[in-house]
């Protein structure tokens, strides 16, 4: 079946991230060992929008009162990194040569975008290459539930064969395997979402 529609992740596949260096940022600034489940659970509620961004940073100077709200905003944006424009091009490329459906699946919380509106000066050009732009904290839905690819497909008229996903989560990518949709697990650290016709030529 022909492909019709490209589903990306964001973090890693576009904007570079810093998992590690923002965990471990994060550990002493708390001062912990590790994250403890409550915190875990609490950033989970907000990366869905099931709490709002002052609810967030008010758990957090509550439970860590020797900081201030900037430091918990400095801290929980530490992840983000460069977006190479190198990216976007490609983007724009395979918008204007492929009859395809692009669209943006993300886990991206409100902090987490102001962040990247304010610091990537070509957000809005990307942004609008995109069919349909799905944020996490937007639609209440988060990878790596199966509801939101549904939501997706749903929204999009699309059957899961005619899609490819690609993220660089392989617990997101796996949902999405198990549903039938043909995916990418991208590996940051060696393949380059520029390498798609390379990797997944099958598909073209």
């Amino acid at each position: 079946m022909k492909l019709k529609s490209i589903i990306f992740d964001f973090g890693d596949v576009f904007i570079n991230l810093d998992k590690q260096g923002a965990m471990d940022n994060a550990l002493q600034l708390f001062e912990l060992d590790t994250f403890p489940e409550e915190l875990i659970a609490i950033n989970t509620l907000y990366e869905q929008g099931l709490i709002s961004t002052e609810e967030f940073l008010t758990f957090y100077t509550e439970n860590f009162p020797e900081l201030n709200k900037n430091q918990i905003i400095d801290a929980w944006n530490y992840i983000l990194k460069d977006f190479p424009i190198g990216r976007l091009e490609f983007l724009k490329q395979l918008k204007s040569n492929h009859d395809l459906q692009l669209i943006l699946l993300s886990n991206t919380n409100e902090l987490h975008i102001d962040w990247v509106k304010q610091h990537v000066a070509f957000y809005e050009e990307f942004k609008s290459v995109f069919d349909a732009f799905y944020l996490s904290h937007e639609i209440q839905l988060r990878k790596p539930n199966k509801d939101i690819f549904e939501f997706v497909l749903d929204q999009n008229q699309l059957k899961p064969q005619e899609c490819l996903f690609v993220d660089d989560t392989k617990e997101n990518t796996d949902t999405a395997e198990r549903m039938g949709i043909h995916v990418w697990n991208i590996d940051e650290t060696k393949e380059d979402i520029r390498s798609l016709f390379y990797i997944k030529k099958e598909l073209f």
